[in-house]
């Protein structure tokens, strides 16, 4: 996958990378802002797995210092959006 994602693309990719750690309703139900980590109760290990996941799915490369970025829905669509 490209680098460039549509935000619709993002959006499945993260919703994608999520399931294992939440229901399909529990997603549906996830507010877009809503911290993912204290939402889906995701611990250290649960958190690296989902980041792996984004980095297979999409190529982006995901540092540790970007970790924060990756807080809600909303602010991983905007990272995984960005502009290299």
């Amino acid at each position: 996958m490209s680098h460039t994602l549509s935000r619709d693309d993002a959006d499945t990719v993260i919703r994608t990378a999520l399931r294992g750690f939440a229901s399909d309703a529990e997603l549906a139900a996830l507010a877009r802002t809503e911290p993912l980590r204290t939402a889906l109760d995701l611990d250290s290990l649960d958190f690296l797995s989902f980041v792996e996941k984004l980095n297979r799915a999409t190529g982006v490369r995901i540092d540790e210092s970007d970790y924060p970025r990756l807080a809600s829905i909303d602010s991983c669509v905007e990272f995984l959006t960005a502009a290299d």
